[in-house]
Protein backbone atom coordinates (compact mmCIF):
# COMPACT_ATOMS: atom_id res chain seq x y z
CA UNK A 1 0.00 0.00 0.00
CA UNK A 2 1.24 3.71 -0.85
CA UNK A 3 2.26 5.72 2.66
CA UNK A 4 -0.12 7.43 4.91
CA UNK A 5 -1.24 10.88 3.69
CA UNK A 6 -0.31 13.51 6.38
CA UNK A 7 -3.11 16.12 6.07
CA UNK A 8 -2.07 19.62 7.02
CA UNK A 9 -3.42 19.72 10.59
CA UNK A 10 -2.30 16.00 11.48
CA UNK A 11 1.09 16.86 10.27
CA UNK A 12 1.63 19.98 12.63
CA UNK A 13 0.30 18.20 15.65
CA UNK A 14 2.54 15.02 14.67
CA UNK A 15 5.34 16.95 14.09
CA UNK A 16 5.52 18.55 17.50
CA UNK A 17 4.38 15.96 19.38
CA UNK A 18 6.11 13.11 17.91
CA UNK A 19 2.89 10.96 17.42
CA UNK A 20 1.35 9.51 14.43
CA UNK A 21 -2.23 9.65 13.35
CA UNK A 22 -4.08 5.97 12.44
CA UNK A 23 -2.24 3.83 9.69
CA UNK A 24 -3.78 1.17 8.12
CA UNK A 25 -3.01 -2.12 9.78
CA UNK A 26 -1.19 -3.26 6.69
CA UNK A 27 0.83 -0.33 6.93
CA UNK A 28 1.31 -1.19 10.87
CA UNK A 29 3.47 -4.87 9.71
CA UNK A 30 5.81 -3.50 6.56
CA UNK A 31 8.50 -2.09 7.86
CA UNK A 32 9.38 -0.56 4.31
CA UNK A 33 5.90 1.37 3.72
CA UNK A 34 6.52 2.18 7.42
CA UNK A 35 9.85 3.45 6.89
CA UNK A 36 8.25 5.59 3.63
CA UNK A 37 5.77 7.14 6.00
CA UNK A 38 8.44 8.35 8.34
CA UNK A 39 10.26 9.38 5.64
CA UNK A 40 7.30 11.22 4.33
CA UNK A 41 6.70 12.79 8.05
CA UNK A 42 10.03 14.14 8.07
CA UNK A 43 9.86 15.66 5.10
CA UNK A 44 6.53 17.50 5.70
CA UNK A 45 8.33 18.27 8.85
CA UNK A 46 10.70 20.75 7.76
CA UNK A 47 8.24 23.37 8.01
CA UNK A 48 7.59 24.49 4.56
CA UNK A 49 4.14 23.03 4.64
CA UNK A 50 1.29 25.79 5.41
CA UNK A 51 0.64 25.55 8.92
CA UNK A 52 -3.10 24.54 10.18
CA UNK A 53 -5.49 25.10 8.38
CA UNK A 54 -4.02 24.34 4.68
CA UNK A 55 -4.44 26.30 1.76
CA UNK A 56 -6.97 24.59 0.72
CA UNK A 57 -8.90 23.92 3.30
CA UNK A 58 -8.07 27.85 4.15
CA UNK A 59 -9.95 28.80 1.15
CA UNK A 60 -12.78 26.92 2.53
CA UNK A 61 -13.45 28.17 5.25
CA UNK A 62 -12.49 32.05 4.94
CA UNK A 63 -16.06 32.41 3.03
CA UNK A 64 -17.75 32.56 6.39
CA UNK A 65 -17.82 32.02 10.41
CA UNK A 66 -16.72 28.67 11.50
CA UNK A 67 -19.06 26.60 13.84
CA UNK A 68 -15.86 26.86 16.45
CA UNK A 69 -15.83 30.23 16.27
CA UNK A 70 -19.39 30.98 17.05
CA UNK A 71 -18.82 28.24 20.30
CA UNK A 72 -15.57 30.26 21.15
CA UNK A 73 -17.67 33.68 20.71
CA UNK A 74 -21.01 32.90 23.40
CA UNK A 75 -18.03 31.34 25.32
CA UNK A 76 -16.55 34.75 25.94
CA UNK A 77 -19.78 35.99 26.16
CA UNK A 78 -20.82 33.67 29.30
CA UNK A 79 -17.43 34.88 30.86
CA UNK A 80 -18.42 38.86 30.23
CA UNK A 81 -21.59 38.29 32.34
CA UNK A 82 -20.67 36.18 34.59
CA UNK A 83 -17.54 37.91 35.83
CA UNK A 84 -19.59 41.58 35.40
CA UNK A 85 -22.13 39.80 37.85
CA UNK A 86 -19.14 38.78 40.09
CA UNK A 87 -17.31 42.07 40.56
CA UNK A 88 -20.09 44.19 40.57
CA UNK A 89 -20.08 44.01 44.38
CA UNK A 90 -16.06 44.98 45.04
CA UNK A 91 -17.25 48.27 43.43
CA UNK A 92 -20.69 48.71 44.73
CA UNK A 93 -19.65 47.73 48.32
CA UNK A 94 -17.74 51.37 48.43
CA UNK A 95 -21.23 52.57 47.57
CA UNK A 96 -23.75 50.41 49.90
CA UNK A 97 -21.08 50.98 53.36
CA UNK A 98 -21.32 54.12 55.19
CA UNK A 99 -17.40 54.65 55.99
CA UNK A 100 -18.21 57.38 58.49
CA UNK A 101 -20.36 55.19 60.75
CA UNK A 102 -17.05 52.20 61.06
CA UNK A 103 -14.77 52.30 63.91
CA UNK A 104 -11.52 53.26 62.75
CA UNK A 105 -8.18 53.10 64.70
CA UNK A 106 -7.02 57.02 65.97
CA UNK A 107 -4.20 57.84 63.72
CA UNK A 108 -3.03 60.72 65.94
CA UNK A 109 -0.29 58.33 66.79
CA UNK A 110 0.84 57.03 63.04
CA UNK A 111 3.32 58.73 61.56
CA UNK A 112 2.37 61.39 58.59
CA UNK A 113 3.78 59.94 56.08
CA UNK A 114 2.49 56.43 56.41
CA UNK A 115 -0.78 57.92 55.65
CA UNK A 116 -2.21 59.56 51.79
CA UNK A 117 -2.81 63.03 52.24
CA UNK A 118 -6.67 64.22 51.12
CA UNK A 119 -6.14 66.15 47.79
CA UNK A 120 -7.46 70.16 48.46
CA UNK A 121 -10.11 72.21 46.56
CA UNK A 122 -6.97 73.43 44.12
CA UNK A 123 -4.88 69.85 43.89
CA UNK A 124 -3.18 70.27 40.05
CA UNK A 125 -4.80 67.13 38.95
CA UNK A 126 -8.04 67.11 37.10
CA UNK A 127 -11.21 66.97 39.24
CA UNK A 128 -12.57 63.59 37.45
CA UNK A 129 -9.67 61.79 38.80
CA UNK A 130 -10.08 62.64 42.82
CA UNK A 131 -13.04 63.21 45.17
CA UNK A 132 -12.55 67.22 46.48
CA UNK A 133 -12.07 67.26 50.06
CA UNK A 134 -14.92 69.87 50.02
CA UNK A 135 -17.35 67.37 48.50
CA UNK A 136 -18.02 64.02 50.54
CA UNK A 137 -19.03 61.58 48.98
CA UNK A 138 -22.49 59.98 49.86
CA UNK A 139 -22.44 57.46 52.57
CA UNK A 140 -23.91 53.97 51.92
CA UNK A 141 -26.90 52.76 54.17
CA UNK A 142 -24.91 49.72 55.69
CA UNK A 143 -22.36 49.81 58.72
CA UNK A 144 -20.34 46.94 57.94
CA UNK A 145 -16.65 46.91 59.18
CA UNK A 146 -13.70 45.98 56.95
CA UNK A 147 -14.14 42.27 58.48
CA UNK A 148 -17.88 42.02 57.60
CA UNK A 149 -17.11 43.45 54.08
CA UNK A 150 -14.90 40.88 54.17
CA UNK A 151 -17.22 38.04 54.88
CA UNK A 152 -19.77 39.62 52.32
CA UNK A 153 -17.06 39.72 49.35
CA UNK A 154 -15.64 36.35 50.22
CA UNK A 155 -19.30 34.24 50.33
CA UNK A 156 -19.13 34.01 46.92
CA UNK A 157 -16.04 31.81 46.64
CA UNK A 158 -17.62 29.42 49.79
CA UNK A 159 -20.14 28.50 47.18
CA UNK A 160 -17.91 28.48 44.14
CA UNK A 161 -15.19 25.85 45.20
CA UNK A 162 -18.22 23.38 46.06
CA UNK A 163 -19.28 23.12 42.29
CA UNK A 164 -15.80 23.08 40.52
CA UNK A 165 -14.87 19.07 40.77
CA UNK A 166 -18.57 18.14 40.14
CA UNK A 167 -19.23 20.50 37.46
CA UNK A 168 -16.30 19.58 35.58
CA UNK A 169 -16.99 15.77 36.23
CA UNK A 170 -20.79 16.15 35.10
CA UNK A 171 -19.26 18.39 31.65
CA UNK A 172 -17.51 15.11 31.28
CA UNK A 173 -20.58 12.93 31.38
CA UNK A 174 -23.63 14.67 30.24
CA UNK A 175 -21.89 17.47 28.21
CA UNK A 176 -20.51 21.01 28.82
CA UNK A 177 -23.15 22.74 27.23
CA UNK A 178 -26.09 22.65 30.06
CA UNK A 179 -23.32 22.59 32.96
CA UNK A 180 -21.98 25.96 31.72
CA UNK A 181 -25.62 27.35 30.55
CA UNK A 182 -26.95 26.52 33.60
CA UNK A 183 -24.52 27.90 35.84
CA UNK A 184 -24.66 31.51 34.04
CA UNK A 185 -28.48 31.03 34.62
CA UNK A 186 -28.01 30.60 38.32
CA UNK A 187 -25.51 33.07 38.46
CA UNK A 188 -27.63 35.60 36.99
CA UNK A 189 -31.31 34.92 39.13
CA UNK A 190 -29.11 35.40 42.33
CA UNK A 191 -27.49 38.37 41.31
CA UNK A 192 -31.09 39.55 40.63
CA UNK A 193 -31.54 39.12 43.84
CA UNK A 194 -28.81 40.53 45.64
CA UNK A 195 -30.93 44.03 46.35
CA UNK A 196 -33.37 42.25 48.11
CA UNK A 197 -31.10 39.88 50.00
CA UNK A 198 -28.66 42.77 51.24
CA UNK A 199 -32.22 44.88 52.82
CA UNK A 200 -33.51 42.31 53.81
CA UNK A 201 -30.58 40.43 56.21
CA UNK A 202 -26.92 39.78 56.64
CA UNK A 203 -26.88 36.13 56.78
CA UNK A 204 -29.24 36.22 53.70
CA UNK A 205 -27.01 38.29 51.66
CA UNK A 206 -24.08 36.12 52.32
CA UNK A 207 -25.93 32.62 51.51
CA UNK A 208 -27.35 34.53 48.31
CA UNK A 209 -23.70 35.14 47.36
CA UNK A 210 -22.91 31.70 48.00
CA UNK A 211 -25.20 29.78 45.98
CA UNK A 212 -24.50 32.63 43.35
CA UNK A 213 -21.13 31.05 43.27
CA UNK A 214 -21.94 27.96 43.22
CA UNK A 215 -23.60 28.86 39.76
CA UNK A 216 -21.00 30.12 38.36
CA UNK A 217 -18.36 27.89 39.94
CA UNK A 218 -18.91 25.27 37.02
CA UNK A 219 -18.60 27.34 34.31
CA UNK A 220 -14.50 26.98 34.39
CA UNK A 221 -14.55 23.32 34.44
CA UNK A 222 -16.86 23.02 31.92
CA UNK A 223 -15.84 25.22 29.23
CA UNK A 224 -11.71 23.51 29.34
CA UNK A 225 -14.07 20.07 29.25
CA UNK A 226 -15.86 21.70 25.99
CA UNK A 227 -12.07 22.87 24.78
CA UNK A 228 -10.84 19.51 24.57
CA UNK A 229 -13.63 18.13 21.91
CA UNK A 230 -13.56 21.28 19.89
CA UNK A 231 -10.54 23.27 19.13
CA UNK A 232 -7.43 21.55 17.69
CA UNK A 233 -4.21 21.43 19.81
CA UNK A 234 -2.10 23.92 17.86
CA UNK A 235 -5.21 26.32 18.06
CA UNK A 236 -5.87 26.15 22.16
CA UNK A 237 -3.27 28.85 23.55
CA UNK A 238 -4.78 31.54 21.38
CA UNK A 239 -8.58 30.21 21.75
CA UNK A 240 -8.19 29.52 24.98
CA UNK A 241 -7.03 33.14 25.94
CA UNK A 242 -9.86 34.52 23.86
CA UNK A 243 -12.57 32.48 25.42
CA UNK A 244 -11.67 32.92 28.79
CA UNK A 245 -10.66 36.63 28.63
CA UNK A 246 -14.07 37.53 28.37
CA UNK A 247 -13.51 37.45 31.99
CA UNK A 248 -11.65 40.69 31.46
CA UNK A 249 -14.15 42.03 29.60
CA UNK A 250 -16.51 41.50 31.34
CA UNK A 251 -14.51 43.41 34.59
CA UNK A 252 -13.79 46.00 32.26
CA UNK A 253 -17.09 47.03 31.71
CA UNK A 254 -18.66 45.81 35.28
CA UNK A 255 -16.12 48.28 37.44
CA UNK A 256 -16.47 51.55 35.61
CA UNK A 257 -20.56 50.78 34.25
CA UNK A 258 -21.23 49.76 38.41
CA UNK A 259 -19.50 52.72 39.29
CA UNK A 260 -21.50 55.04 37.30
CA UNK A 261 -24.80 53.41 38.17
CA UNK A 262 -24.15 53.80 41.89
CA UNK A 263 -23.56 57.47 41.31
CA UNK A 264 -26.87 57.84 39.70
CA UNK A 265 -30.89 57.77 41.46
CA UNK A 266 -31.68 55.06 38.43
CA UNK A 267 -33.13 52.25 40.16
CA UNK A 268 -32.53 52.83 43.49
CA UNK A 269 -28.41 54.00 42.40
CA UNK A 270 -26.22 50.35 43.58
CA UNK A 271 -29.40 48.21 43.04
CA UNK A 272 -29.26 48.79 39.62
CA UNK A 273 -25.93 47.20 38.59
CA UNK A 274 -27.39 43.78 39.43
CA UNK A 275 -30.65 44.43 37.69
CA UNK A 276 -29.11 45.08 34.72
CA UNK A 277 -26.29 42.33 34.37
CA UNK A 278 -28.60 39.42 35.80
CA UNK A 279 -31.16 40.20 33.28
CA UNK A 280 -27.92 40.24 30.60
CA UNK A 281 -27.18 37.04 31.90
CA UNK A 282 -30.87 35.67 31.43
CA UNK A 283 -30.80 36.71 27.62
CA UNK A 284 -27.27 35.36 27.20
CA UNK A 285 -28.66 31.97 28.43
CA UNK A 286 -31.26 31.64 25.76
CA UNK A 287 -28.89 32.38 23.04
CA UNK A 288 -26.11 29.49 24.02
CA UNK A 289 -28.82 26.75 24.34
CA UNK A 290 -29.58 27.65 20.80
CA UNK A 291 -26.43 28.27 19.01
CA UNK A 292 -24.06 25.64 20.93
CA UNK A 293 -23.54 22.06 21.07
CA UNK A 294 -21.23 19.52 23.28
CA UNK A 295 -19.53 18.44 19.99
CA UNK A 296 -18.99 19.02 16.52
CA UNK A 297 -20.93 15.04 15.62
CA UNK A 298 -23.76 16.69 17.39
CA UNK A 299 -24.31 20.19 16.11
CA UNK A 300 -26.63 20.02 13.00
CA UNK A 301 -25.57 23.21 11.28
CA UNK A 302 -21.63 22.29 11.47
CA UNK A 303 -19.72 21.92 8.09
CA UNK A 304 -19.06 18.65 7.06
CA UNK A 305 -15.06 19.98 6.58
CA UNK A 306 -14.54 21.49 9.92
CA UNK A 307 -16.45 18.86 11.46
CA UNK A 308 -13.61 16.25 9.70
CA UNK A 309 -10.99 18.90 10.22
CA UNK A 310 -11.38 18.95 13.99
CA UNK A 311 -12.19 14.83 14.16
CA UNK A 312 -8.98 14.08 12.47
CA UNK A 313 -6.94 16.15 14.62
CA UNK A 314 -8.93 15.49 18.12
CA UNK A 315 -10.65 11.91 18.34
CA UNK A 316 -11.07 8.44 16.72
CA UNK A 317 -11.82 7.44 14.18
CA UNK A 318 -15.64 8.20 13.54
CA UNK A 319 -16.77 4.61 13.60
CA UNK A 320 -15.08 3.64 17.07
CA UNK A 321 -16.04 7.00 18.66
CA UNK A 322 -19.15 6.30 20.22
CA UNK A 323 -17.75 3.28 21.73
CA UNK A 324 -15.20 5.25 22.77
CA UNK A 325 -17.60 7.69 24.36
CA UNK A 326 -19.50 4.75 26.04
CA UNK A 327 -16.33 3.08 27.64
CA UNK A 328 -15.39 6.53 29.01
CA UNK A 329 -18.45 6.66 30.81
CA UNK A 330 -18.07 3.33 32.41
CA UNK A 331 -14.59 3.73 33.57
CA UNK A 332 -14.18 5.15 37.21
CA UNK A 333 -12.20 8.45 37.60
CA UNK A 334 -8.38 7.23 38.97
CA UNK A 335 -8.74 9.17 41.86
CA UNK A 336 -5.97 8.14 43.42
CA UNK A 337 -3.60 8.59 40.78
CA UNK A 338 -4.98 11.74 39.77
CA UNK A 339 -4.52 13.33 43.10
CA UNK A 340 -1.30 11.55 43.82
CA UNK A 341 -0.17 13.18 40.65
CA UNK A 342 3.00 15.62 41.02
CA UNK A 343 2.47 17.64 38.07
CA UNK A 344 -1.15 17.95 38.79
CA UNK A 345 0.08 19.52 42.24
CA UNK A 346 2.35 21.73 40.61
CA UNK A 347 -0.26 23.32 38.47
CA UNK A 348 -2.54 23.42 41.90
CA UNK A 349 0.07 25.27 44.25
CA UNK A 350 0.88 27.93 40.96
CA UNK A 351 -2.55 28.73 40.95
CA UNK A 352 -3.07 29.29 44.09
CA UNK A 353 -0.21 31.68 44.21
CA UNK A 354 -1.52 33.27 40.98
CA UNK A 355 -5.34 33.80 42.63
CA UNK A 356 -4.30 34.71 45.85
CA UNK A 357 -2.92 37.78 43.96
CA UNK A 358 -5.41 38.19 41.36
CA UNK A 359 -8.15 38.28 44.18
CA UNK A 360 -5.81 41.00 46.15
CA UNK A 361 -6.77 43.11 43.36
CA UNK A 362 -9.69 42.45 42.13
CA UNK A 363 -11.73 42.83 45.62
CA UNK A 364 -9.73 44.58 47.55
CA UNK A 365 -8.10 47.20 45.01
CA UNK A 366 -11.16 49.56 44.93
CA UNK A 367 -10.92 49.52 48.62
CA UNK A 368 -7.34 51.09 48.59
CA UNK A 369 -8.07 53.28 45.84
CA UNK A 370 -10.93 54.79 47.74
CA UNK A 371 -9.16 54.96 51.44
CA UNK A 372 -5.89 55.01 50.78
CA UNK A 373 -5.61 57.23 47.55
CA UNK A 374 -9.02 58.79 48.04
CA UNK A 375 -10.35 58.07 44.97
CA UNK A 376 -14.27 58.74 44.23
CA UNK A 377 -16.49 55.97 43.19
CA UNK A 378 -16.10 56.48 39.61
CA UNK A 379 -12.63 57.17 39.20
CA UNK A 380 -12.15 54.58 41.85
CA UNK A 381 -14.02 51.69 39.17
CA UNK A 382 -12.49 53.40 35.70
CA UNK A 383 -8.87 52.74 37.20
CA UNK A 384 -9.57 49.31 38.93
CA UNK A 385 -10.95 48.50 35.22
CA UNK A 386 -8.29 49.37 32.98
CA UNK A 387 -5.32 46.67 34.03
CA UNK A 388 -8.11 43.93 33.02
CA UNK A 389 -8.58 45.87 29.67
CA UNK A 390 -4.65 45.43 29.40
CA UNK A 391 -4.03 42.14 30.41
CA UNK A 392 -6.75 41.30 27.69
CA UNK A 393 -4.77 42.60 25.21
CA UNK A 394 -1.42 40.75 26.47
CA UNK A 395 -3.24 37.44 27.12
CA UNK A 396 -4.30 37.28 23.53
CA UNK A 397 -1.01 38.53 22.37
CA UNK A 398 1.00 36.28 24.79
CA UNK A 399 -0.93 33.38 23.55
CA UNK A 400 -0.47 33.91 19.54
CA UNK A 401 3.00 34.11 20.17
CA UNK A 402 2.85 30.93 22.19
CA UNK A 403 1.05 29.16 19.34
CA UNK A 404 3.37 30.63 16.58
CA UNK A 405 6.85 29.32 18.59
CA UNK A 406 5.22 25.97 19.21
CA UNK A 407 3.95 25.50 15.69
CA UNK A 408 7.47 26.03 14.19
CA UNK A 409 8.70 24.35 16.32
CA UNK A 410 11.03 27.06 18.37
CA UNK A 411 9.71 25.53 22.06
CA UNK A 412 9.05 22.26 23.11
CA UNK A 413 5.90 22.23 24.92
CA UNK A 414 6.74 22.03 28.59
CA UNK A 415 8.92 24.55 28.33
CA UNK A 416 5.96 26.74 26.74
CA UNK A 417 4.05 26.00 29.97
CA UNK A 418 7.05 27.00 31.99
CA UNK A 419 8.04 30.35 30.16
CA UNK A 420 4.39 31.88 30.24
CA UNK A 421 3.63 30.47 33.38
CA UNK A 422 6.60 32.70 35.05
CA UNK A 423 6.04 35.91 32.74
CA UNK A 424 2.35 35.71 34.55
CA UNK A 425 3.53 35.11 38.29
CA UNK A 426 6.91 37.21 38.31
CA UNK A 427 5.73 40.29 35.81
CA UNK A 428 2.84 41.26 38.25
CA UNK A 429 4.68 40.21 41.33
CA UNK A 430 6.99 43.10 40.30
CA UNK A 431 3.75 45.06 39.73
CA UNK A 432 2.57 44.98 43.26
CA UNK A 433 6.42 45.47 44.16
CA UNK A 434 6.26 48.58 42.65
CA UNK A 435 2.53 49.82 44.37
CA UNK A 436 4.36 49.52 47.15
CA UNK A 437 7.86 52.03 46.27
CA UNK A 438 5.51 54.09 45.15
CA UNK A 439 2.88 55.48 47.74
CA UNK A 440 1.06 58.08 46.70
CA UNK A 441 1.31 58.98 43.25
CA UNK A 442 -1.74 57.48 41.53
CA UNK A 443 0.11 57.68 37.69
CA UNK A 444 2.73 55.62 39.00
CA UNK A 445 0.17 53.25 40.91
CA UNK A 446 -1.72 52.89 37.72
CA UNK A 447 1.55 52.11 35.75
CA UNK A 448 2.07 49.47 37.98
CA UNK A 449 -1.29 47.99 38.09
CA UNK A 450 -2.44 48.50 33.92
CA UNK A 451 1.33 48.28 32.60
CA UNK A 452 3.19 45.67 34.63
CA UNK A 453 0.74 43.61 35.86
CA UNK A 454 -0.85 43.00 32.26
CA UNK A 455 1.72 40.42 31.84
CA UNK A 456 -0.49 38.06 34.04
CA UNK A 457 -3.05 37.67 31.28
CA UNK A 458 0.06 35.30 29.85
CA UNK A 459 -1.56 32.70 31.97
CA UNK A 460 -3.58 31.19 29.33
CA UNK A 461 -0.42 29.97 27.61
CA UNK A 462 0.88 28.67 30.90
CA UNK A 463 -0.89 26.59 33.31
CA UNK A 464 -4.09 26.62 32.03
CA UNK A 465 -3.96 24.16 29.31
CA UNK A 466 -1.32 22.22 31.23
CA UNK A 467 -4.82 20.04 32.33
CA UNK A 468 -5.61 18.85 28.72
CA UNK A 469 -1.99 17.91 27.56
CA UNK A 470 -1.71 15.61 31.19
CA UNK A 471 -5.12 13.93 30.48
CA UNK A 472 -7.72 14.98 27.90
CA UNK A 473 -9.94 12.28 29.15
CA UNK A 474 -10.17 14.40 32.67
CA UNK A 475 -9.67 17.51 31.94
CA UNK A 476 -12.48 19.13 33.19
CA UNK A 477 -12.71 17.18 36.42
CA UNK A 478 -8.96 18.18 36.59
CA UNK A 479 -9.36 22.19 36.02
CA UNK A 480 -12.51 21.24 38.91
CA UNK A 481 -9.92 20.10 40.98
CA UNK A 482 -6.93 22.66 40.76
CA UNK A 483 -9.63 25.84 40.34
CA UNK A 484 -11.25 24.99 43.59
CA UNK A 485 -8.25 25.22 45.35
CA UNK A 486 -7.20 28.20 44.03
CA UNK A 487 -10.38 30.17 44.67
CA UNK A 488 -10.11 29.17 48.22
CA UNK A 489 -8.09 31.68 48.11
CA UNK A 490 -10.70 33.81 47.09
CA UNK A 491 -12.61 33.65 50.66
CA UNK A 492 -9.09 33.54 52.36
CA UNK A 493 -7.89 36.37 50.68
CA UNK A 494 -10.55 39.20 51.46
CA UNK A 495 -10.70 37.85 55.42
CA UNK A 496 -6.92 37.72 56.14
CA UNK A 497 -6.91 41.01 54.43
CA UNK A 498 -9.87 42.44 56.63
CA UNK A 499 -7.91 41.16 59.57
CA UNK A 500 -4.52 42.90 58.32
CA UNK A 501 -6.22 46.12 57.91
CA UNK A 502 -8.36 45.76 61.13
CA UNK A 503 -9.42 49.58 60.67
CA UNK A 504 -5.57 50.51 60.59
CA UNK A 505 -6.24 52.45 56.92
CA UNK A 506 -2.41 53.28 56.90
CA UNK A 507 0.40 52.10 53.86
CA UNK A 508 2.32 49.82 55.85
CA UNK A 509 -0.87 47.55 56.66
CA UNK A 510 -1.45 47.27 53.09
CA UNK A 511 2.05 46.80 52.01
CA UNK A 512 1.77 43.97 54.33
CA UNK A 513 -1.19 42.77 52.23
CA UNK A 514 0.44 43.10 48.79
CA UNK A 515 4.04 41.43 50.49
CA UNK A 516 1.87 38.27 51.15
CA UNK A 517 0.42 38.47 47.62
CA UNK A 518 4.01 38.80 46.07
CA UNK A 519 5.20 35.88 48.28
CA UNK A 520 2.61 33.08 47.48
CA UNK A 521 2.59 33.93 43.81
CA UNK A 522 6.57 33.70 43.58
CA UNK A 523 6.60 30.75 45.32
CA UNK A 524 4.11 28.83 43.40
CA UNK A 525 5.65 29.74 40.08
CA UNK A 526 8.82 28.11 41.56
CA UNK A 527 6.73 25.09 42.01
CA UNK A 528 5.48 24.83 38.72
CA UNK A 529 9.17 25.35 37.49
CA UNK A 530 10.45 22.13 38.97
CA UNK A 531 7.18 19.54 38.67
CA UNK A 532 5.16 20.52 35.99
CA UNK A 533 4.67 18.17 32.85
CA UNK A 534 3.70 18.29 29.20
CA UNK A 535 3.27 14.27 28.75
CA UNK A 536 -0.28 12.88 29.19
CA UNK A 537 -0.15 10.63 31.93
CA UNK A 538 -0.14 6.85 32.55
CA UNK A 539 -3.62 6.99 34.58
CA UNK A 540 -5.15 9.16 31.60
CA UNK A 541 -4.33 6.38 28.92
CA UNK A 542 -6.97 3.95 28.06
CA UNK A 543 -6.69 0.77 30.18
CA UNK A 544 -4.74 -2.49 29.10
CA UNK A 545 -7.66 -4.43 28.58
CA UNK A 546 -8.69 -2.09 26.27
CA UNK A 547 -5.96 -1.93 24.11
CA UNK A 548 -5.41 -5.40 24.02
CA UNK A 549 -9.09 -5.49 22.57
CA UNK A 550 -7.70 -2.80 19.55
CA UNK A 551 -4.51 -4.56 19.24
CA UNK A 552 -5.57 -6.38 15.69
CA UNK A 553 -7.19 -2.48 14.93
CA UNK A 554 -4.10 -0.48 14.89
CA UNK A 555 -6.05 2.17 12.99
CA UNK A 556 -7.86 3.27 16.39
CA UNK A 557 -5.07 4.50 17.75
CA UNK A 558 -5.75 8.61 18.27
CA UNK A 559 -2.90 11.67 18.41
CA UNK A 560 -2.62 11.73 22.34
CA UNK A 561 -2.99 15.99 23.11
Amino acid sequence: MPPHRWTDESRDASCYYGNLLARSSSDADDDDTEADADDERGALCAGDTPLIPGADAAEDYSDCLQTRHIFGLMGFLGFAVVYAMRVNLSVAIVAMVNQTAIPHTDNSSTLVNDTCPQPSPNHTLPHYYWSPSSQAPAQGEFQWDEATQGLVLGSFFYGYVLTQVPGGRMAELVGGKRIYGYGVLITALFTLLTPLAAHWDLPLLVLVRILEGMGEGVTYPAMHAMLAHWIPPLERNKFAAIVYAGSNIGTVISMPLTGWLCSQSFLGGWPSAFYIFGVLGIVWFGCWMYLVYDKPSEHPRISRKERAYIERALQLPKEDEEAEQHAHAQQPIPWRALLSSVPLWAILLTQCGQSWAFYTQLTELPTYMSNILHFDIQSNALLNAIPYLTSWFMGIACSALADWLLARRYISQLNSYKLWNSISSLVPSLGLIGIIYVGCDWRWVTFMLAGVGSFGGAVYAGNQMNHIALSPRYAGTMYGITNSAANICGFLAPYVIGVIINHRETLTQWHIVFWLAVGLNVAGNFIYLLFASADEQSWSLRPPAAEEDDAASPSRRALRT
